[in-house]
């Protein structure tokens, strides 16, 4: 079992949010969703990013290769809009896409939305970080989350992240058995 430290990064991809604007609440609600989650301690690294796709780049990289981030968390920027450049930012920094995560993400929300088939949220690893993508709603993003969030640990496991460990009365995770 890996003992590094649990770091999560949060990015909110938003001009507004950015600029002050409005209040962070996509950041808050993956916050709260990890506070409840999660019974390995965490640190948090959090950014409020505009709709800037160099600027998210760096970011990510950052998150990843300098404060050993095993998970990045971003919220918005996944839509069809001019400005929205998340998966186009996420492909760039990662190795390795896994698009089972939009996939599930989208399948899920369309049954809320039929607009769900506008977003593009995407995830994939750099080095030992996964990157998944949310949609900027904080409903939303508990909804995309959640069935998501039971093959992240197992995944961080796989790429020698830290280890993760959540109170599965709250969510319960998969790992395959060990022989």
């Amino acid at each position: 079992m890996n003992k590094k430290t649990l770091k999560i990064g949060i990015i909110n991809v938003s001009d507004r949010a950015s600029r002050g604007e409005y209040e962070d609440l996509p950041g808050k609600e993956v916050r709260r969703l990890m506070n409840l989650w999660l019974t390995t301690p965490w640190e948090e690294v959090y950014a409020v990013v505009p709709d800037e796709q160099d600027l998210l780049e760096k970011e990510m990289i950052d998150m990843s290769d300098n404060k050993g981030c095993s998970l990045i968390v971003t919220t918005g920027g996944t839509g069809p809009a001019v400005r929205d450049v998340t998966p186009e930012a996420t492909e760039a920094v990662c190795e390795k896409i896994l698009p089972g995560f939009g996939e599930l993400m989208r399948q899920m929300s369309l049954k809320y939305v039929p607009t769900a088939i506008l977003s593009r949220q995407t995830a994939g690893t750099r080095k030992n970080t996964l990157i998944v993508n949310l949609p900027g709603k904080p409903k939303s993003i508990k909804e995309c989350l959640e069935v998501v969030f039971p093959a992240i640990p197992y995944c961080i496991d796989l790429i020698e992240g830290a280890y993760i460990e959540t109170n599965e009365e709250e969510m319960k995770v998969f790992r395959p058995k060990q022989k």
